[in-house]
């Protein structure tokens, strides 16, 4: 007989987006993040940062339930070589998105499933996102309309994101923060 809380995920991660992402594709989930050194190594490339960190959230978890299945995740954005985290000013908001302006960059989360016998599954999903020529003045109200300090890249495609997206290669959810429909795929895959 199964434990009812065998299909309750443990989402190891406090991000609202994660939650309706979640919530959204019908996965029972209760949130139960913890803290964790997210700072980057020397030298390490954002696609090593997201998965490694997306894997500390999830083991981090684990420790205080064990036996569960677990999901931890870690987005990034990256211009080039550089990677945007959460801006810390809104004077950081307005130049990260002057950045972005009439550019492609990638979105890269870093996932981590943990199958409740301590298995863990790490990929990364990757997302390129084309920018809209941007004026002052459409930075400006975006950051009026929206909290870019709480985003990656200073920014939330679901959050008045057509004023500043042209285009988006992969997937959307990905882009908000979560590849839920490839996180569902595998959780199915563990027979979930």
């Amino acid at each position: 007989m199964q434990n009812n809380s065998e299909k309750i995920l443990i989402l190891a991660s406090n991000s609202p987006r994660r939650r309706e992402l979640l919530a959204e594709a019908g996965v029972r989930f209760e949130v139960h993040a913890y803290e964790t050194d997210e700072r980057r190594l020397d030298g390490e490339a954002a696609e090593h940062l997201v998965q490694r960190l997306s894997c500390l959230k999830a083991r981090a978890a684990e420790t205080h339930h064990p036996g569960r299945v677990i999901l931890g995740a870690d987005t990034v954005v990256v211009l080039d070589d550089w990677i945007l985290g959460k801006p810390k000013s809104l004077d950081e908001a307005k130049r990260f998105l002057r950045d972005l302006s009439g550019r492609t960059h990638v979105v890269l989360t870093g996932v981590t499933l943990i199958d409740g016998r301590g298995h863990a599954d790490t990929w990364l999903a990757a997302s390129h996102v084309t920018f809209k020529t941007l004026t002052d003045n459409i930075i400006d109200e975006y950051v009026r309309l929206t909290n870019p300090l709480d985003k990656a890249g200073a920014y939330g495609i679901q959050s008045h994101g057509e004023m500043l997206v042209e285009r988006v290669d992969g997937l959307m959810s990905n882009v908000i923060g979560l590849p839920v429909e490839e996180v569902v795929e595998r959780l199915e895959k563990m027979e979930w």
